[in-house]
């Protein structure tokens, strides 16, 4: 068995790995794939891709996993950290011909124990509703068939009688898109309405309870703006799609609904991120990649900071509020794949002990890691704009998987969200982030974020120190500047320093940036010319040089697995992995795997 230490060959596959939390243990009895645990040849095939739901059964296990191998999907009751999977029984297994799934959404309002709706995106275009609890395919969007009847005779010798039977001669088309989905998801809060993104750089909102029509839709312009426009479908009857969104040059990656759901983020084969106001289709604000296209993209809990991933091997911290690139991290030697927040590691801290009023429990829970559900870090995060709570403070963690087949885990925390606020009194626990007290006189961001709000003060940080002033597209001061770096050097840290004093295993990697500039020089020179010049945008708020914003280097860097990894999920209890090779994998967190029964 492969384990985490110094002197292992880097190209070795590691089975745990060690945080402030704890240990993280992989799961063998755990691993989900085809039944005959054969590695699948990805050649030429789409990413695996994972989906979860809760079905609320009264048994206690009510998740259930989804995912997609070559031209396989598969359904299994998913037992995480507490049984061992059983693949010989999948609740539903289809293949499909001529086509491949890509992505898959279940429908987490309208799941139930008898009945479960799930969306599967398809590699020619279409989508389709399928239940498979019931294993039925409920409807079939994006294909619209001609249908020619045959009518046949056969004779049944035994009851020396014919049966007709009713033949039909298909013609199959994709009036709406023909290029390959690349991501679907139900829109929050609703029942019936769903979203669809192609590489063909469009994305189509859809209603369940509406046909698509046999021919092909005619638009109307609704709204137009900077690389984007959005048109309803002119029909006398409301047919499908509600809307089509043309947004940016080339493949539209993926997407992302802010928890609230009123903001949505894209990312695409341009390099940009570009958020919008779902309900009013209002351009928010953009962003750029260092170079090549943006491949991923994700929401803080609390809607405050989206992370994205690309080509330029960059995790990219973008502040909602601030419309700006707050942080990169850089640990990934190839295309990062999936980036995610974990809602459950992501923690909050009161900063003055001696006002706390809540019991001992209570203060218990507050200072440890993962300790907390999901929903709790978000009433906690709600809390920090409120006049009439204590000053708290937080630190995100979130995850990224690439190509490269690493693992990376990063934390945001508030020297970095606020490398200009002064230092003062601060109290330390093992295994909790610093806290302290805002400074006088301070005032919240009076900016409205999607979801619940979040920030003030300053603890320790996983970054590296960075130039203190910036100077294309910066407003900030020298003064200010140097404050940053006095901040930046006394909460963490340097590179040199952490040499010379035997640094933690987590943190042993070399994150020189001499080899980025020149990687970068030669893919910008690959990347297709744009409307938007990459070299116009190099320097400014859109695109920050590297030595502008301060740079991350990741808690732990980890190679787990043989083929590049496409799928990233932080769940209550562990954390979900999978590769190209068709393999599920579940990494047991800290204190959570008690007993194992296989």
């Amino acid at each position: 068995m492969a384990t985490e230490g110094g002197g292992k060959e880097m190209n070795e596959i590691k089975t745990q790995f060690t945080t402030r939390e704890g240990l993280y243990k992989l799961l063998p009895h755990s691993e989900y794939s085809r039944p005959n645990r054969v590695p699948f040849n990805s050649q030429g095939s789409n990413p695996v891709r994972v989906s979860f739901v809760n079905l609320n059964d009264q048994s206690g296990n009510g998740d259930r996993l989804c995912f997609n191998v070559g031209r396989e999907l598969y359904f299994y009751i998913y037992k995480g950290v507490r049984k061992a999977a059983d693949l010989s029984k999948p609740i539903d297994k289809r293949i499909y011909k001529g086509t491949q799934p890509t992505c898959h959404d279940f429908n987490h309002l309208t799941a139930t124990a008898e009945s479960v709706s799930l969306l599967v995106g398809f590699s020619a275009g279409q989508v389709q509703l399928i239940d498979p609890i019931k294993k039925e395919t409920s409807k079939l969007f994006n294909e619209e068939t001609s249908c020619q009847h045959l009518w046949k005779v056969d004779w049944n010798e035994e009851n020396e009688g014919s049966k007709t039977s009713e033949k039909a001669l298909v013609t199959v088309q994709r009036l709406i898109d023909k290029s390959r989905v690349t991501c679907v998801k139900w829109v929050p809060g609703s029942e019936s309405l769903f979203l669809v993104a192609h590489s063909s750089g469009n994305m189509y909102l859809y209603n369940v309870e509406h046909t698509c029509g046999t021919t092909a839709p005619h638009y109307q312009l609704l709204k137009q703006g900077e690389s984007f426009a959005v048109h309803t479908c002119k029909s006398k009857s409301t047919r499908n799609p509600l809307l089509k969104w043309t947004v940016g040059e080339g493949a539209l990656n993926e997407f992302a609904f802010s928890p609230d759901g009123k903001f949505l983020a894209c990312v695409s084969q341009d390099g940009f991120l570009r958020v919008f106001n779902f309900d009013s289709v209002e351009l928010h604000g953009t962003m750029k990649s260092y170079f090549g296209g943006l491949l991923c993209v994700c929401w803080s809990p609390d809607g405050k900071y989206i992370v994205t991933g690309g080509e330029d091997d960059l995790v990219t911290v973008w502040s909602f509020a601030d419309c700006r690139v707050i942080a990169r991290g850089h640990g990934h030697k190839s295309w990062v794949s999936v980036v995610a927040f974990d809602p459950y590691t992501t923690s909050v801290e009161e900063s003055d002990p001696v006002e706390f009023s809540g019991s001992d429990e209570d203060f218990q829970d507050l200072l440890h890691f993962g300790r907390d559900r999901a929903n709790s870090t978000q009433s906690r995060l709600s809390k920090r704009n409120s006049t009439e709570s204590r000053p708290v403070s937080v630190t995100y963690r979130f995850g990224s998987v690439g190509q490269d087949t690493q693992l990376c885990l990063w934390d945001l925390t508030e020297d970095i969200l606020f490398p200009h606020q002064p230092l003062s009194r601060a109290r330390t626990h093992t295994n909790v982030m610093n806290a302290t007290s805002p400074p006088a006189g301070s005032t919240g961001n009076s900016v409205t974020t999607p979801g619940n709000s979040a920030p003030p003060p300053l603890p320790r940080s996983n970054s590296l120190p960075h130039s203190a002033v910036s100077n294309a597209g910066s407003k900030s001061s020298v003064a200010d500047g140097a404050i940053a770096s006095g901040v930046s050097k006394f909460a963490t840290l340097s590179l040199h320093d952490r040499k010379d004093r035997h640094h933690e295993k987590d943190h042993k990697r070399n994150h020189s940036m001499g080899h980025i500039s020149s990687k970068s020089s030669d893919k910008l020179n690959l990347v297709t010319k744009t409307k938007t010049d990459p070299a116009k945008t190099l320097g400014t708020p859109l695109c920050p040089r590297m030595e502008d914003v301060p740079l991350l280097e990741p808690l732990i860097c980890k190679k787990i697995a043989h083929e590049r990894l496409t799928v990233l999920i932080f769940l209550e209890d562990c954390i979900v992995t999978a590769c190209q090779e068709g393999f599920v994998c579940t990494w047991g967190r800290p204190g959570k795997v008690v007993s194992f029964n296989p």
